[in-house]
């Protein structure tokens, strides 16, 4: 596997090794060792599958204070993944990085705890995996704003094009409203 860091601190891109032939392929993509060396020391406590229609958002979500840390990929389709750093001690404090996870590129990405995270769907379908080192508390769940103009992310929709957001994702908070971390 290639750890590579992101502009974010404590975000890692990880490109497993595929190994393919004519039957398909096989990789690993969760190996304890392989990501202590790599700096990420993650227990994980739930698994989650999502599937969704091209641009539709999810998120920006976090956990405030039961953060959860996720190792997310895409085993069929493609989307644009962002992260907004929430730790007030960080160095990238306040800043977003995204990046594609496809089927085609079978990157991972590890989101610490205290990013906000979210995704846009840019495949007509896509499926979304991810492993959280905390359960879901829906009492600790918040929203940030996938618009907020302080943030300014650039999202790869078309022109003319919204995205297809939940209730609860269209009413997210402000950076200088959503609760912060550490």
């Amino acid at each position: 596997m290639k750890f590579s860091a992101t502009p974010l601190h404590g975000v890692m891109l990880i490109e497993p090794q595929v190994f393919g032939d004519t039957r398909g392929f096989f990789m690993e993509t969760w190996q304890i060792e392989k990501f202590a060396a790599a700096g990420i020391k993650a227990e994980f406590l739930q698994d989650n599958h999502s599937r969704s229609r091209q641009w539709t958002l999810r998120g920006l979500h976090l956990q405030q204070p039961r953060a959860q840390g996720k190792l997310v990929r895409v085993p069929a389709g493609s989307v644009f993944d962002v992260v907004v750093d929430l730790r007030r001690s960080s160095p990238s404090f306040g800043k977003w990085w995204g990046t594609e996870l496809s089927a085609e590129n079978q990157r991972m990405l590890w989101v610490p705890p205290g990013l906000a995270h979210g995704i846009l769907v840019t495949s007509p379908v896509a499926d979304f995996l991810y492993k959280c080192t905390e359960l879901y508390s829906p009492a600790d769940e918040k929203t940030l704003a996938w618009n907020d103009p302080s943030l300014n992310i650039d999202w790869p929709l078309p022109a003319g094009v919204a995205p297809t957001l939940s209730a609860k994702d269209a009413q997210g908070k402000s950076l200088a409203d959503i609760e912060k971390f550490p």
